[in-house]
């Protein structure tokens, strides 16, 4: 990633559904969590990888349902394509490797002559991946059956079955641990192979990464039977991997600790910044504490006392402004006073920030750039923000001034409420 000069810290690669993403949690806590871990801690020095059985279309219909952070790397249909960015602008490498011994024709045609398999729907077959949907029940039968007809057929194919029902047909180096394999190749060949690599996973199309060496896995405690069979069979005693005992982005934020892989302690499981350490306090962490306290405030799950906006008062430079997303300009504590009339009018509301960066520009001034999100029932709004904060001594430790903060709407569905977008 041209993003970091330098090998990454950290490089966490992670299913979706059901792992990273937690489809029994309606308030999305456990990602909410990671979310803020991830921002205040990693983002700045740290590599992002979501690697995930669906397509395209189908990932970034998740991401307009959930409060997901944006990866740096992309895996999809099931290590079939990898995308890099915001952009998701795909390597053409991973594509030259895939089209050895592949013909997707000659899959479908084969495929479609046995009736147990049916067909997923179109947004799911990709360039290098044909699903379908077979009974648990005779899944092995038709996996043996339709491997040997495609061998004899001159291709070198994959079949992997997951969430006792779908089954994909890739090309021989395709999946999500080749993937894996090829980027850390990649990465290496570069100088940068990450000091630490965690993957996690719940089910059966995620039992690859677990293969690749030397790296840490988590299977979270909600992983599938088929999974834990898996491991059971082939990495038992591998103590690199362990079982979770919290389910999907909990497990993974267990899994950092366990691990000692750096910061496992979310800045929304504190309940004050006085809990902060100082050894924790960089421009990434105080625009995560400023927005938890923000919510928090909105959401009355915090003191409503004049002291507190006092304290964010003395946190900004009185001729500070802020740049509304309208394009309405206010003075920086004009917007502190008018959250004062603000306290728990929106108990329902979750507030995060997304591609956090910040750079020093002067010897005591820092640009912090990043996305602001907030969701409230069924309305999603954002907007990009750049905040410049003031280092108040020689050490980072003594904290920031706020002096400007300038917003503009991010493209999107989400309605546009100027009234109750306060800052």
């Amino acid at each position: 990633m041209d993003r970091l000069r330098n090998p990454a810290r950290l490089m966490v690669v992670s299913d979706l559904d059901h792992t990273m993403v937690d489809h029994h949690d309606s308030e999305n806590l456990s990602l909410l969590r990671f979310n803020a871990l991830w921002e205040a801690n990693y983002r700045h020095d740290s590599l992002l990888v979501f690697s995930t059985g669906r397509s395209p279309t189908l990932y970034k219909q998740l991401r307009k349902e959930k409060p997901m952070l944006t990866p740096d790397i992309t895996i999809m249909s099931v290590g079939t394509e990898i995308t890099y960015g915001n952009s998701m602008v795909p390597d053409d490498g991973w594509v030259q490797v895939l089209n050895q011994k592949w013909d997707k024709s000659i899959v479908m045609d084969e495929a479609k002559k046995f009736s147990e398999l049916k067909l997923q729907s179109e947004t799911e077959q990709r360039t290098h991946k044909v699903s379908f949907y077979v009974d648990k029940d005779k899944s092995q039968d038709v996996m043996k059956a339709l491997s040997e007809i495609l061998k004899k057929r001159g291709l070198d194919v994959k079949i992997i079955y997951s969430g006792g029902i779908d089954l994909d047909i890739l090309p021989q180096g395709a999946g999500k641990g080749q993937a894996l394999a090829y980027l850390l190749k990649k990465f290496n060949a570069e100088g940068k192979l990450p000091n630490n690599t965690l993957v996690c996973g719940d089910s059966g199309n995620d039992a690859e990464l677990f293969s690749i060496p030397d790296v840490y896995g988590v299977m979270v405690s909600n992983a599938q039977e088929e999974l834990l069979k898996w491991h059971a069979e082939n990495a038992k005693n591998n103590p690199k991997i362990i079982h979770a005992t919290e389910r999907c982005a909990a497990g993974i934020i267990e899994a950092i600790g366990k691990f000692i892989l750096g910061p496992n302690t979310s800045p929304r499981d504190l309940k004050c910044s006085s809990e902060w350490k100082m050894e924790d306090t960089s421009p990434s962490h105080e625009i995560v504490k400023f927005y938890l306290f923000y919510e928090k405030w909105r959401r009355a799950e915090v003191e409503n006392s004049d002291q507190s906006l006092e304290k964010l008062k003395a946190a900004c430079y009185p001729p500070g402004v802020f740049i509304h997303p309208s394009g309405v300009e206010r003075p920086l504590h004009d917007c502190i006073s008018a959250m004062k009339n603000c306290y728990g009018d929106k108990k329902g509301l979750w507030v995060w920030v997304d591609r956090v960066s910040y750079s020093q520009i002067s010897s005591d001034i820092w640009l912090v750039k990043f996305d602001k999100w907030e969701l409230s029932g069924d309305e999603w709004q954002s907007c990009m923000t750049t905040v410049i904060l003031r280092s108040r001594a020689a050490s980072l430790s003594d904290g920031f001034t706020w002096l400007h903060v300038h917003q503009t709407w991010l493209e999107g569905p989400g309605a546009k409420d100027q009234t109750n977008w306060l800052v």
